[in-house]
């Protein structure tokens, strides 16, 4: 029983820095242009 007083807080602490992490992500601009990026590894530069 002692373990879940521990455990319990230590659970929704580690959530709660897992949502602001993605709430700073998404504040951020991560999750704006998912699939930009794959694209553009696939076109090939024009050569110089």
């Amino acid at each position: 029983m002692t373990g879940l007083l521990f455990l319990i807080p230590v659970a929704l602490l580690l959530g709660g820095l897992g949502l602001a992490g993605f709430f700073w992500a998404l504040r951020d601009g991560q999750f704006e242009d998912p699939d930009g990026a794959a694209a553009r590894i696939l076109i090939e530069e024009e050569e110089r």
